[in-house]
């Protein structure tokens, strides 16, 4: 199995230039995704194409996104996060240079395509600054993390129309171009590269198969409003997405360092945040769609204010402004509460601002204060997503778990815009010889995003409380800051030295304290990351087995620590005939409802056992081979091994009346 490097500890940056720096890719994200669509109903003109050609500048990145951001946090637990960053930065640039000077359509779609890789720097940057900052500042770091995606989605929109029209188009992708090469050169020298990493087999097969089936499921839900929800090409695309996705899981399951480690994503803490996330995601979005729509509709629809694209999107600026204020409120809130809490939080907000949205439209103030509220909800929340995920996750793995809630989160918005362009297209008006949306599907959007919000709430009351841990002394910042977290990596295995799985490793201080925890992977691998030498308590259990739990006296040094498990869970005991033993009796364990188990055969000795089953009821059943006598008995199995002693009944003990006597 690969080692772990040996790497240096020492610390350069300061945490507040680390955070502004990571923070700063949130701005760059939100700017990818929305500089171009001010200009989508210029595009065909300026290059000849439909409005749905045009509308593929839009799709294709968010395709790219969806594809990149897994692999890419997966290849950053693997390799190195900064690395992993400035890779998405370069691959960025290059696909704004080539929209830039490619001149074509074909070649804009291939640029948008390479931008997409951005959407990635996210779940990344927000594992380095786990990695890197005191554990008291990640909630605030995270927060304005999340602060600067509203930043740059308010900027967007009023950024393009001012350099399109005085620039021209190609402007918008220089400054692309510009913000990302500026960035790629301030996360080289100020970001570290994290010092915890697991060096492994990269799952190709996973990648492609789950990098197929999320295309066909976006390309579905992005394109289904404009081909017809039951046209073949989306009927085809669903059930494909279905296929891969039937393939995909369980090829997860059994392959030794999976793309996805499906088993914490199904543990209820991730599995209940990732579904919250969904919600949140999908009532994000509604409230950007519609307000800048909302603010560009003619005054003649009753409820619209005719601004152009420059003066909307500056309407936005508010919102973004709320968010970077709000977020060393969302941080202490997860900081004094906990991420369970602040979520709740954001998504009730939400709610509030998406209510009062319904009720209160008829100025610009109004629509200005609901957006705010609900962009106040929504920083709250994404705040909270990635501390819960990383609450929950092996230190070594949260990456690729970020990666994972962002995708998730991305299916959401990706649905929202779907559902609320179904709603604006069917609930219209007539506004002179144009149809519009009227207000009533602007109400119908407004319910059905505080109704995601409400459900968003409901699942995150699910997600089990967090165990308070102590508060941290001032050594414990210290230790924190300067002192990195090493990777221990090792096997589980039997006595036989073969592989055990499945299995739990867990870490905690000789205190008691949480450290790290592994899910052993098919080959019985697992990693941890330990913050410094010291003695540590390992705890190891396996399914079947006795769990076992050692102090662990870490020098530093030592990269690799295997451990044996030598006690067998089972159900084992003695098959006798009188006082004789009887060799190659037949013991078979069935369920208490019937269902067959297993079968043995005492050995010489008369010893048999069975593995220990799953908890619950059963019937051992013996045979003697040589009088054919035959018995059974109940027993009741936990967690722990059952010693049944079995003895053959006597000939004359048993007795069979003839029927009919």
């Amino acid at each position: 199995m690969p080692r772990s490097k040996a790497l240096n500890t020492n610390r350069g940056p300061s945490p507040s230039a680390i955070t502004a720096v990571l923070a700063l890719s949130g701005t760059v994200v939100a700017l990818m995704q929305t500089l171009v669509v001010p200009l989508l109903p210029d595009f065909p003109r300026i290059l000849g194409i439909t409005a749905d050609d045009a509308s593929w500048l839009v799709t294709a990145t968010l395709l790219a996104s969806a594809v990149a951001t897994p692999i890419v946090s997966r290849s950053a637990d693997m390799y190195g996060k900064r690395k992993m960053m400035v890779v998405c930065l370069a691959i960025m640039v290059a696909g704004s240079v080539i929209a830039a000077v490619g001149g074509s359509f074909l070649w804009l779609v291939i640029g948008r395509t390479l931008q997409g890789f951005a959407s990635a720097l996210i779940p990344v940057g927000i594992s380095i600054m786990r990695d890197e900052l005191p554990k008291e500042k990640m909630g605030s770091a995270v927060a304005l993390m999340s602060a600067t995606l509203g930043i740059g989605s308010a900027m967007g929109l009023p950024l393009a129309g001012v350099l399109y029209e005085s620039l021209g188009w190609a402007s918008i992708f220089w400054v692309s171009a510009a913000a990302g090469a500026l960035l790629l050169i301030a996360v080289a020298l100020v970001v570290p590269e994290s010092k915890v990493r697991t060096p492994g087999r990269f799952d190709y097969a996973g990648a492609l198969v789950l990098s197929a089936a999320l295309a066909a499921l976006l390309l579905a839900i992005s394109k289904g409003g404009a081909w017809g929800w039951g046209s073949e090409p989306v009927l085809l695309l669903f059930l494909t997405a279905a296929i891969l996705l039937a393939a995909w899981v369980p090829y997860e399951l059994k392959v030794s360092q999976p793309m996805v480690d499906l088993r914490t994503s199904g543990r209820r803490p991730v599995l209940m945040t990732n579904v919250a996330s969904l919600l949140i995601g999908f009532a994000m979005f509604a409230n950007m769609l519609l307000t800048t729509q909302q603010l560009q509709l003619p005054t003649a629809t009753g409820y619209g204010f005719g601004l152009n694209v420059i003066t909307a999107g500056l309407c936005m600026v508010p919102s973004g402004l709320a968010m970077v204020i709000f977020a060393p409120v969302s941080g202490r809130i997860i900081r004094v509460f906990g991420g369970k809490s602040a979520l709740i939080a954001g998504a009730v907000v939400m709610t509030v601002g998406y209510v009062s949205r319904v009720f209160f439209y008829d100025s610009i103030a109004w629509v200005i204060i609901g957006s705010t509220v609900v962009s106040v909800g929504t920083a709250i929340a994404y705040a909270a997503m990635p501390t819960l995920i990383m609450g929950v996750v092996p230190i070594t793995e949260t990456a690729s778990a970020n990666g994972l809630n962002s995708l998730v989160r991305s299916i959401g918005t990706s649905t929202s815009s779907a559902a609320v362009a179904a709603v604006l297209t069917s609930v219209s008006m007539t506004v002179g010889a144009v149809q519009l949306p009227s207000f009533d599907a602007f109400k119908d959007v407004f319910w059905l995003a505080a109704l995601a919000a409400a459900a968003s709430v409901a699942a995150t009351v699910i997600i089990p409380k967090a165990t308070a841990a102590r508060r941290p002394s001032a050594a414990d910042t210290a230790a924190s800051v300067n002192t990195a977290e090493i990777v221990v990596q090792g096997r589980v295995l039997a006595p036989d030295n073969r592989p055990v799985t499945p299995a739990v490793v867990t870490v905690l201080q000789t205190a008691g304290e949480p450290v790290d925890w592994s899910r052993v992977d098919t080959e019985g691998n697992y990693s941890v990351a330990l913050p410094g030498a010291g003695k540590y308590l390992m705890v190891t259990n396996a399914a079947g087995w006795a769990p076992m739990a050692e102090v662990f006296d870490f020098d530093g040094r030592t990269r690799h620590q295997n451990f044996l498990l030598r006690d067998r869970l089972e159900i084992s005991g003695l098959v006798t005939a009188g006082s004789a033993a009887v060799a190659g009796a037949v013991v078979t364990l069935l369920e208490a409802s019937g269902g067959y188990v297993h079968t043995t055969l005492s050995d010489d000795d008369g010893a048999y056992a069975f593995p220990l089953p799953l908890a619950g009821r059963y019937i051992v059943t013996m045979v003697d081979p040589a009088t054919h006598q035959a018995m059974a008995r109940k027993l009741a199995v936990d967690n722990r091994s059952v010693t049944v002693d079995l003895a053959a009944p006597r000939v004359e003990e048993k007795s069979m009346a003839p029927v009919g006597a």
